[in-house]
Order: C-alpha cells, then structure tokens, then sequence
C-alpha cells in the first residue's frame, strides 16, 4: 500500500483507526464461525491460495512508481529494514518454538509465519503511529518482492528439523499467489490508474474480508485441534509478535535512522503477510501447522494498533514541550 494509498485509503486519523479496529474483530468473527461450522468449510481448503491471490492482487492495485523511487532515494534504510524483517522474525519464530517445546507442526507453523514478508496493514499502523510511511512502504514492497527467493530458503533452514520443506515447490507457490498477483494488480493500476483511484479506499476491505475468510478455512481445518493447543498457540504468537515490535524499534533507534523512522521499523518487523503462512502452512504442512498464522491474523493487528496509538500519544506530548 503507497503512503498516498494510505492517506486515501484512510482519510483522516479516525477511518484508518476504524480499519484497524474492524480488522481483527472480522477475522475473529471468521474464526468462531470455523470453529462453530467446520465441516461447512470443509472444501474451501484447496481455495485458500487463490483468496491469497486475491489480497495481493488488490495490494499491487495500491502501488505506484513512486514507491520503487522511494526504495531508490533511501536504499541504505530500506535494505535495514530488510535485513532486519528476514533476521529477527524467522530468529524469533526458531527461538520461541524451541523455548515452549512447541509439537513439529506448530514449531513449523510459527517459524513460517516468522519467514513471511511484512504484513498488509503495517503501512496503516505506521501511519497511525505518526511513523515514517514512505520508509514503511519501500520496506513492505521490496519484502513482498523478494519472498520467492526469501521464505522458503529460510524456512527450510529453521523448520527442516521439524517437518520436511519442500523449498522448491513454495517458492513456485510464492510466485504465483505473491508475486504474479501483486505485479498483475501494479501492471492495472499503471494502465487503468484513473478508474482504480476512485475505488482505493475499497481495497483494504476487500482485502480484510478475504483475509477473514482464509482464516475460517484455516479454523476450521484445525477445529478438533484447536482447543487443546490454543493456548500455547496464543502465547507462542504474543511472544512473537511483541519481541518483533521491540526488537524491529530498536534497530531503527541503533541504526540512529530517528524516531519517524524506527517507529515505522517497529511495524514492518513485527507485522507478518500472515495470510501468505496460512496459505503456505496449509498447502505444505497441514492445517494444524496453519493455526498460528490465523491466530497471528488477529493478534498483530490488535497489538499493532494498540501500540501505534500509544507511539502517537507520546509524540503528541513530546511536540508539546
């Protein structure tokens, strides 16, 4: 999503909180109906990567050339961000799989989520965090674009021990639900950009439904499992989440990139295209493998909008001064 995107996709500071919001209370919502009605959802299993598709030919529909010129003017900050996403969250996700004793397919599940691009929202997040959105975009795209070459080499690495990774295959898989959509929806726009900017600000909703769906296929493909590892999943995807946020901070704070920035790094480590785990977890693990994805569906959103309020407020008292 560009920064314009953002701005227009949101509006004011109100619209991009409210889409925050109704994020994770639909996808919450999809989860309890998976879990209420799985076997309603029983086939939609082999549909889950052409729904991925789906968002992410909507996220090329937000693109412009100007963010690759942003990726061009800052290329020492972006490559930071980079590193530091396909770094600390895959560490992460071998770290806390380890560290809870985590069974193999939920050890693969969290570590993938960990090995997946930036998350969707985090360009809004940063945005609400009063973040540096261009940094937080450039950091997005280019993470999203090297997910082939990326993920599957790193999830091979750190889940091999747990469960057998096919790399080639995924990253196949990666091409056509990731990259082929995202380019196809950027060629759109390049084209058909004046019919595309009158529904922007419908794209993100698209996007939240569809990602709400794949979380009710991924639910309910793991209904019987859920409830005696829901917990462990649920601390294992906090633990995660939380460290990502710090840690991704930091490294801007270290790097001495100044706070717009490191706020903006916070969201683009800690915030994962969670909807790509599931989608890969459940083609090539096994639902159960997928669960801490849906559950990461949610909870980023939560803690990033929460965090992002907080950010906001002490830079609001801080400019006061």
């Amino acid at each position: 999503m560009t920064a314009d995107a953002v701005t227009d996709a949101s509006g004011t500071d109100r619209a991009a909180r409210r889409a925050v919001t109704v994020f994770p209370v639909l996808v919450l919502l999809a989860g309890a109906i998976g879990l209420a009605m799985p076997d309603a959802l029983a086939g939609w299993k082999t549909n889950v990567p052409y729904l991925l598709g789906v968002v992410m030919f909507c996220m090329g529909l937000t693109m412009s050339v100007a963010d690759f010129q942003g990726v061009a003017k800052r290329p020492w900050a972006v490559a930071l961000g980079l590193v530091a996403h396909y770094v600390i969250m895959p560490g992460l996700g071998w770290l806390i799989a380890h560290a809870l004793d985590l069974s193999p397919q939920l050890a693969a599940g969290v570590i993938l989520v960990g090995c997946a691009p930036s998350g969707t929202a985090s360009n809004v997040v940063a945005y609400l965090a009063r973040g540096d959105v261009a940094l937080s975009v450039s950091v997005a795209t280019v993470s999203t674009l090297v997910a082939p070459l990326v993920t599957p080499p790193l999830t091979l690495l750190l889940a091999g021990e747990y469960l057998p990774v096919e790399a080639g295959a995924m990253v196949t898989d990666i091409l056509k639900t990731v990259l082929l959509p995202v380019l196809g929806g950027l060629v759109v726009r390049l084209l058909l950009g004046r019919y595309v900017d009158r529904v922007l600000g419908l794209l993100p909703w698209l996007s939240a439904a569809t990602v709400a769906l794949i979380v009710a296929v991924v639910v309910a493909g793991s209904a019987a499992a859920i409830k005696s590892a829901a917990l462990v999943v649920f601390a294992a995807v906090v633990l995660h989440n939380g460290l990502g946020l710090a840690l991704g901070y930091g490294a801007g704070k270290l790097a001495r990139l100044g706070a717009p920035a490191s706020r903006a790094m916070a969201f683009e480590v800690g915030m994962q295209n969670s909807g790509l785990a599931a989608s890969l977890a459940t083609a090539h693990f096994s639902p159960l493998a997928a669960l801490p994805a849906a559950v990461f569906s949610v909870w980023h959103n939560v803690s990033g909008a929460v965090v992002a309020a907080w950010m906001a407020r002490r830079t609001r008292r801080a400019e006061r001064v």
